[in-house]
């Protein structure tokens, strides 16, 4: 498996690539998506897709989604940019993150708000945790989605 670049801060991020299976809650309804995560550009992004599978139930909202996860050794800090289902409004806003501890918390200021895109790594699951928060119209943070990586065997 390729590795992160040597002017990463370190080699945590490599624990993403792979397949991986996602399942969990985007709102109130359910995800079952499949996940691809590969180094690409000489290793500069991770890029990940995310589809929904092909085993989802037939009432599952489909969703389709390319992500490029960076590391900008400037600012000292990683680059989120999203492309899904939502189209063009949305892809124009970068998530910027840092990480603390096991986890990177990306700050996306999108047109209708900020939003929060933590991705969690539970080294002893071998699993990831993506939780996704937004601020409501009262100014309050709340759940927008808590989906679970299982990786693929």
């Amino acid at each position: 498996m390729a590795q992160a670049p040597a002017d990463w801060p370190d080699g945590w991020i490599n624990h993403l690539a792979g397949s991986w299976k996602l399942e969990g809650k985007v709102g109130n309804n359910d995800a079952h998506h499949d996940v691809q995560a590969v180094w690409v550009f000489n290793h500069q992004f991770l890029r990940i897709t995310e589809k929904t599978a092909a085993s989802a139930p037939a009432a599952e909202h489909p969703y389709d989604s390319i992500w490029f996860l960076g590391y900008d050794p400037i600012s000292e800090r990683y680059v989120l940019h999203l492309m899904d289902t939502f189209g063009a409004r949305f892809s124009e806003t970068l998530g910027y993150g840092t990480r603390d501890g096991s986890e990177i918390k990306f700050v996306f200021e999108y047109p209708d708000g900020p939003f929060h895109n933590t991705y969690r790594w539970n080294a002893e699951e071998k699993s990831w945790q993506w939780l996704m928060e937004q601020k409501n119209k009262d100014g309050k943070w709340v759940p927008f989605a808590n989906l679970k990586l299982t990786r693929v065997q």
